[in-house]
């Protein structure tokens, strides 16, 4: 049984209907976590070593690093059954987007360090750091979530159903129903 669907056979039934309904965006928010735990280690990995006077640089070299990892999660699994576009113009759009997230993952930070001054010496290191995790790591990252999740369905993965769903059942391999699959998204 798929990671999935263990964790929703634990939910309660009421709820379990609704978190079917939206599997793909519970699948994307999945994938959000992982990148976003990617995105904090190395970004906190680039301010402690090499880039320790360029957060924002910092952070974009995290973001980016995890948006390599968000396209090999989200194609091959949160968007499995979505496409509708050929593998490099797909990969295009998604990096092309994915950049103008990387944009709005920073802005917040770069309003936060330079345009309020909340960055030693104004303020001490444990508010520069509390600032910098509020504006870059969690305002950011918001933001940008909800840019990708809409860009992504509408540019990258526009058709729902593009590819049909494998499912492993009864040990043996059995297309998923496409109608399925359209209820779930």
């Amino acid at each position: 049984m798929a990671l999935i669907e263990t964790a929703l056979s634990l939910v309660p039934e009421p709820f379990r209907g609704k978190l079917i309904k939206h599997r793909e965006l519970l699948k994307f928010a999945v994938v959000g976590a992982i990148c976003f735990v990617v995105t904090s280690v190395v970004n906190y990995a680039l301010k402690i070593t090499i880039l320790n006077t360029k957060p924002v640089t910092a952070l974009a070299i995290a973001v980016i690093i995890a948006t390599i990892v968000s396209y090999i999660l989200n194609r091959e699994w949160s968007f499995r059954t979505r496409g509708g576009r050929e593998r490099h113009h797909e990969a295009a759009l998604f990096f092309l987007i994915s950049g103008i997230g990387v944009g709005l993952n920073s802005l917040p930070l770069a309003v936060s360090r330079y345009l309020l001054d909340l960055q030693v010496p104004h303020v001490s290191l444990l508010v520069q750091e509390i600032a910098d995790f509020a504006s870059g790591m969690i305002l950011g990252t918001l933001v940008a979530m909800v840019f990708r999740l809409w860009a992504f369905k509408k540019w990258v993965f526009p058709h729902a159903g593009a590819r049909p769903r494998v499912v492993r059942g009864a040990g043996r391999l059995r297309r998923a129903d496409r109608d399925a699959d359209e209820r779930a998204a």
